[in-house]
């Protein structure tokens, strides 16, 4: 059992009873309404690893629940742990990441794997600063594993925390632009005792799934006191959020020329990529130039283009092949 399911575990057995004066958000209410309406989702489940935490929490950043979930399954049945991450190529891992989207967090945890193997007994750190010394790791990441995996006291700040925070606490309709304050009022929040890491994760539950971003559902929280309802719902005071486009972007160019790359075992020609996007050519060669920057993608030295790791390793199969060639003409 996970550390963090063994915090779980208190919600499902007992309720337990936090005395805390004069709370901003009362645990006791947000714990009881988490016992019984939390998601199922896997990686909160019994026998779970830090690893495997972590490894969701890479997933999840920018990413839906419903597309991460079955990418999550495969992934950490194929590779449960850092080792078996570090030992998988990085063009399998790429292939693994399928279409999650951002490709690059692929890499990072690729890299982040290949460190706690080599560097922590293949165990992943448990404070927030030796965490946040590894590859990909940011501010919320190390103390989402401290929290999740480890039962640790620490605040756990994503939007959906902030959104929470600067309703029930600060009876504002947005949260405004993140600051090193969202840490402060979440600790602040936090129960003295064992049940912190259930009540972070509860907070966050409530932002995702109650206290949404356009259509909050007032009459389903559970929270008695919250001073954006005292306050007669004030509305927000910053401009309405975009909402991000993704068709005919570079992040779609991008896309599609690393599908082209995940599909074919070996190397591929300049002009299998380029029908891969015919609309925009400039912005294709700007796609594939900023995948060669990033070290998603590598070009060979006949000038062939493949997924990190298999140019070089398609390069010294044919110079072997060559020589065993050249070798049997001589004889």
């Amino acid at each position: 059992m996970s550390a963090f399911q063994a915090v779980s575990g208190l919600v499902f057995g007992m309720v337990v009873i936090v005395h805390q004066r004069d709370p901003m958000i009362d645990p006791d209410q947000l714990i009881r309404w988490y016992a019984r309406a939390q998601r199922d989702l896997p990686w909160r489940r019994p026998g779970v690893s830090a690893w495997q935490i972590m490894v969701s929490e890479f997933m999840l950043q920018q990413t839906p629940v419903s597309r991460v979930e079955p990418i999550w399954r495969d992934w950490v049945t194929r590779w449960p742990t850092p080792s078996a991450t570090a030992a998988a190529g990085a063009a399998d891992v790429l292939r693994a990441w399928g279409k999650l989207g951002y490709p690059r967090r692929a890499k990072r945890l690729h890299e982040c794997a290949t460190v706690i193997a080599a560097e922590h007994e293949d165990v992943v750190p448990d404070d927030v600063d030796t965490l946040l010394a590894l590859p990909g790791i940011g501010a919320y990441t190390a103390r989402a594993v401290a929290c999740f995996a480890y039962r640790q006291r620490v605040p756990v700040v994503d939007t959906n925390v902030r959104r929470v925070v600067a309703r029930a606490v600060h009876g504002r309709a947005d949260a405004g632009a993140a600051s090193v304050r969202d840490l402060a009022d979440v600790e602040a929040l936090l129960p003295e005792h064992g049940a912190a890491p259930v009540f972070s994760v509860a907070l966050m539950e409530l932002g995702a799934t109650v206290c949404t971003a356009r259509s909050p559902r007032c009459g389903a929280c559970p929270l008695s006191h919250c001073a954006w309802r005292a306050a007669g719902f004030p509305a927000g005071t910053l401009p309405a959020k975009r909402v991000q486009r993704y068709a005919g972007t570079d992040r779609q160019a991008r896309g599609r020329l690393l599908d082209v790359l995940r599909g074919s075992p070996t190397p591929v020609t300049r002009g299998q990529l380029d029908l891969a996007w015919t609309v925009d050519p400039a912005q294709r060669d700007r796609a594939l130039d900023s995948l060669l920057v990033d070290g998603l993608v590598e070009q060979t030295p006949a000038g062939l283009f493949a997924l990190c790791g298999e140019g070089e390793a398609h390069a010294d199969s044919a110079h072997s092949a060559s020589a065993v060639t050249a070798a049997k003409r001589r004889r």
